[in-house]
């Protein structure tokens, strides 16, 4: 692999301040229902309900501020936020998911990749408890278009089930949820933290080059994961990779194939038979959990 170039090297060493994140029982009630859970979801929407749970992709939530508050532009030549990606996303669950609670994360800098006329900026947040617990590790890649050339690595490192191509497997599969998005399903979303203009504003969205504000990549995660947990049960870890935009009101096709301790999946927009996750797995808790089909 290429050394990194000196503006990388440097990059990696500026020390970045832990961020904190307080939440209660109304936050995960709000990153539900944002991902499509309803109001018959009871262990979702309902504090009081015995069962009641954050939907395991919540993981992504705690550490957003400090995975997209990340300097970019004190040294990517050309940086212009509206024309930043959101490129894959893996998040691994290390331990229960409070329904509330203090967490602490600690950002770093992993990668930083030179792809010629973009950068890929992969960066890892480590999620802990007051207590020191881990809870959540979350790798985040984002693709900054017009922000190559600054030299060194146009390659990553192998990170496992983080980079894993997840091919899909020749046959059907075995299960298949179509789930329609609401038009104002980007709107609620963002309350969960994210709150890029791209979603929401149709001008910013129009610089992205965007006909209208498109749908959170980690949204279309969270309702592909919901598919994958009410098929297949609890996993411990899952990854995607952005490979299309979708538009509120779109309807998502997550299509699954249960393959060893994993499931592998695809989703896709009905509409325009695009396909927007791809490269995707979650790995199963105990690897042979029964399907709920």
């Amino acid at each position: 692999m290429a050394k990194d170039s000196d503006t990388v090297a440097q990059a990696k060493k500026v020390p970045i301040e832990p961020t904190h994140f307080s939440y209660t029982e109304r936050d995960v009630i709000i990153y539900n229902l944002g991902i499509g859970a309803t109001e018959k979801d009871l262990q979702w929407t309902y504090e009081g309900d015995d069962e009641f749970s954050a939907l395991p992709t919540f993981g992504v939530v705690p550490q957003f501020m400090a995975s997209s508050t990340l300097p970019l532009d004190s040294w990517l030549p050309d940086f212009n936020p509206a024309k930043l990606l959101h490129g894959e996303q893996f998040l691994s669950i290390k331990a229960p998911i409070p329904t509330s609670g203090e967490l602490v994360n600690n950002a770093r800098l992993f990668e930083i990749l030179d792809k010629g006329k973009a950068a890929a900026v992969t960066s890892i947040v480590e999620t802990r408890d007051k207590s020191g617990t881990l809870i959540f590790e979350n790798h985040s890649t984002v693709f900054i278009r017009g922000s190559g050339g600054f030299g060194g690595a146009r390659v990553g490192s192998d990170r496992g089930p983080a980079t894993a191509v997840n091919a899909v497997p020749k046959r059907a599969p075995d299960a298949v949820v179509e789930e329609k998005t609401s038009s104002s399903q980007a709107a609620l979303y963002r309350m969960s933290g994210d709150v890029n203009p791209l979603h929401i504003l149709p001008e910013f969205a129009a610089i992205g080059g965007f006909d209208k504000p498109i749908l959170h990549g980690l949204c279309s995660m969270g309702i592909s994961g919901k598919h994958v947990f009410q098929k297949f049960g609890p996993y411990k870890d899952i990854k995607v990779r952005f490979a299309g935009v979708v538009y509120p009101g779109e309807t998502l096709v997550t299509e699954m194939w249960k393959e060893g301790p994993s499931v592998i999946f695809t989703t896709k927009v009905k509409e325009r038979d695009t396909l927007v996750l791809a490269s995707a797995a979650a790995t199963l808790v105990d690897g042979a959990t029964k399907a709920r089909l």
